[in-house]
């Protein structure tokens, strides 16, 4: 007994979600035919395509001048036209997109992106605008077949599309050079893909079959591959692919070759063919951006060796230090800056107030140092002599002839390590500016090479050793990379590289940087992007926000979102009771039931996805960060507006049932156009004075305190 019961309970639960879907789609044909219903489906479908387009585009040209992130992924497209390599905490695909767009539409990387409200003058900007909100204008009609492919509700799906179509917050992102409207774009191509994958997961390994799970492999790897974001689509659709194999191997009808079929095609599709797509990617990317420019500072010295234009591609310079030398230094880890100093000084209240030395991610001619003997200055008889393994030295600022120093006061920010600072007055200072090189895995007495020489500097008064990390300091530190001296030598943040070396008493030498391998160099970049994300922090004057808020802010559409996603919350508990209580609905109702409950939880679940995990980043957080998260809430509201249509259908008569049907999806479509006649100069752009003044068209609109108008 119990093994027959276990060989019927996939299949029973398989034919309820398959009635169910069956059973839904003819209550909503109303007694018309099949073509009847598909025509009238179609011509919905077709006037929601219509109405994104014409929301969208209106007046994508204004304003004629850079809109907030516009200034850094306009700038990053510009990058990769002119093959100029950048640094950014994202994966490349969203701004090789952008940059391909603005090639194609004749924007030829010229223009600078500076700030926002700069004028865009003659420049042609439409283009890459255009293209970023051709694809975000797809998130509306893939929302609509997708409910319509979970439901085969009409209404429910005109919802789910009416929810984003006049949403000002979905249409504003959408209209700009963004990387969010993209990446909506792939994350809602995923869900459909995925929902029609399920829909003919009874004609397992046929040609639609493939056809709809490859496209979801390829959408959760673009995804992924324009924001690490994305990252959470990939786990809906894993846990997704994970409960139907689990339902699999339930199936004892199923021989166990058959089940690893499953298991291997799923791997092909969903794991092989993602991660060859987001490799390739970079390929494309490391290919683009050959030529040295304002990212090379944050990767490794070898890293840099293969950009064009960088010092250090086919390195000419001397390869073995010698005193008198003029360095530059880079923390070894990922992202880690160059040493840096200028001619603030600490502030009061932080130790001694000497000149600030920090650890500095670009460029410039304070990073430059003497590295001189540790007893007296280099003077120009002096022969060359070089420095070794184990050497006392001290190294000099050249801007500002000051030598580098610590004490026993602690660090501004890591109070446990000691306080680093410029100190001295033309490279004279006193003992506590000498400082022991000891290279990792050199022979005693051995040189000191450039670049391959992984080097730490001891402090020969307290044993510390010169240590940077990802804290950045406060504005008075121009919110550079902290420098202090680590009293546990062997922290792998002690580590630095020499990374330029001039020396005219030297030969120039052309000498092997090894260089990293396409592995090497993606293994790097990731390195240094996570720690980038992490280290986000908030600008001055920047607005921000946190996740509790979102939910709540800004207007009908997402307080309606909010209230339905309570409501099905609800509807989970009092269905799982009824179910543990003994209560059974009748079969039509019950198989009905089924099928929309089922497709209500997974959004509930891709809602609590891609919204959920905020609330653990240390990262500075934005209001847009909430997107994809509402793009499953206005999908469940549809869904659960259904399901209530469902239950009103079987509990009410007839004439109310229609009645019900009828004046609810007016009321509440009225509602929705109503809100996006009130907001809609959110978007579009409003005139006259800010919201808090009474003058203003829009002073009666700021419903909430908190809302910024």
């Amino acid at each position: 007994m119990g093994r027959g019961k276990q060989q019927n309970g996939p299949t029973q639960t398989a034919a309820a979600a398959n009635g169910g879907r069956t059973l839904t789609k003819a209550r909503h044909q109303g007694g018309g035919t099949p073509a009847e219903l598909g025509l009238h489906v179609w011509g919905v479908f077709a006037a929601v395509v219509a109405l994104t387009l014409g929301t969208r585009f209106y007046k994508l040209e204004e304003p004629d001048h850079i809109c907030w992130d516009e200034t850094h992924f306009g700038k990053m497209g510009s990058y990769y036209i002119n093959r100029t390599f950048f640094f950014d905490v994202h994966p490349p695909l969203g701004k090789m997109l952008i940059g391909l767009a603005g090639h194609l539409t004749g924007y030829d990387g010229a223009f600078p992106f500076e700030k926002p409200g700069d004028k865009y003058g003659d420049t042609k900007y439409v283009g890459m605008r255009s293209f970023c909100v051709s694809l975000g204008s797809t998130v509306v009609p893939l929302a609509f077949l997708t409910v319509w492919e979970l439901t085969w509700s009409l209404p429910a799906a005109t919802l789910a599309a009416a929810l984003l179509l006049l949403d000002t917050g979905c249409l504003t992102l959408s209209q700009y050079i963004l990387l969010d409207p993209i990446m909506l774009c792939f994350i809602m191509g995923a869900v459909f893909c995925q929902s029609k994958f399920d829909s003919v997961s009874n004609r397992p390994f046929s040609v639609w079959w493939w056809v709809w799970m490859c496209g979801a492999g390829c959408f959760i790897a673009l995804a992924f591959s324009v924001k690490f974001v994305g990252l959470f689509i990939i786990l809906w659709v894993g846990l997704k692919t994970v409960s139907d194999l689990w339902d699999l191997l339930g199936d004892l009808t199923l021989p166990l070759l058959v089940i690893f079929k499953h298991f291997l095609a799923r791997t092909v599709c969903l794991i092989v063919l993602p991660a060859a797509i987001y490799i390739t990617c970079f390929a494309i990317h490391f290919h683009t951006l050959y030529k040295s420019g304002s990212g090379d500072g944050f990767m490794s010295s070898a890293f840099q060796s293969t950009l064009e234009g960088n010092k250090l591609y086919q390195a000419n310079m001397p390869e073995d230090i010698a005193y008198g030398s003029t360095i530059t230094l880079k923390n070894y880890r990922p992202a880690g800056g160059l040493l840096h100093s200028h001619w603030h000084l600490y502030p009061e209240g932080l130790g001694a107030q000497q000149q600030q030395i920090t650890a500095y991610t670009h460029k410039d001619d304070n990073n430059l140092w003497i590295i001189k003997r540790y007893d007296r200055n280099p003077i120009a008889e002096d022969p060359v002599q070089f420095v070794k393994n184990g050497d006392l030295v001290r190294l000099e600022h050249v801007a500002t002839q000051r030598n580098l120093h610590t004490h026993q006061e602690p660090a501004p920010i890591t109070k446990r390590h000691f306080q680093v600072t410029g100190y001295g007055e033309n490279g004279t200072g006193d003992i506590n500016d000498i400082w022991k090189v000891e290279v990792v895995g050199g022979a005693e007495k051995s040189r000191i090479k450039t670049v391959r020489s992984k080097v730490r500097f001891i402090h020969y008064m307290t044993g510390c050793a010169l240590h940077s990390h990802s804290k950045t300091l406060p504005k008075w530190g121009w919110e550079q990379l902290e420098v202090t001296c680590n009293p546990f030598t062997r922290d792998k943040n002690n580590l630095w590289n020499i990374e330029d070396h001039i020396n005219n008493q030297l030969p120039n030498g052309t000498f092997a940087v090894y260089q990293p391998s396409f592995l090497g160099k993606l293994l790097e970049s990731h390195a240094v992007m996570v720690q980038g994300n992490s280290g986000l922090k908030a600008k001055e004057g920047e607005v921000t926000s946190q996740p509790w808020q979102w939910p709540l802010n800004y207007r009908v559409i997402w307080w309606g979102n909010l209230a339905s996603l309570a409501g099905a919350m609800l509807v989970f508990l009092v269905e799982a009771v009824r179910t543990q209580r003994g209560f059974v609905d009748p079969p039509p109702l019950a198989e009905k039931k089924c099928s929309t409950l089922s497709a209500a939880r997974w959004m509930a679940m891709g809602w609590a996805l891609h919204y959920l995990p905020f609330y653990f980043m240390g990262r500075v957080l934005y209001f847009h960060h909430y997107f994809p998260a509402m793009l499953f809430q206005s999908m469940l509201t549809a869904i659960m507006y259904d399901y209530f249509l469902l239950v009103v259908e079987h509990k009410t008569q007839p004439r109310i049932h229609r009645r019900i049907h009828q004046w609810g999806t007016a009321f509440i479509f009225v509602i929705i156009l109503y809100s996006f006649y009130l907001f809609h100069p959110l978007s579009y752009g409003m005139f006259g004075p800010l919201a808090d003044n009474e003058t203003s068209p829009m002073y009666g609109l700021k419903w909430m305190e908190s809302w910024e108008i």
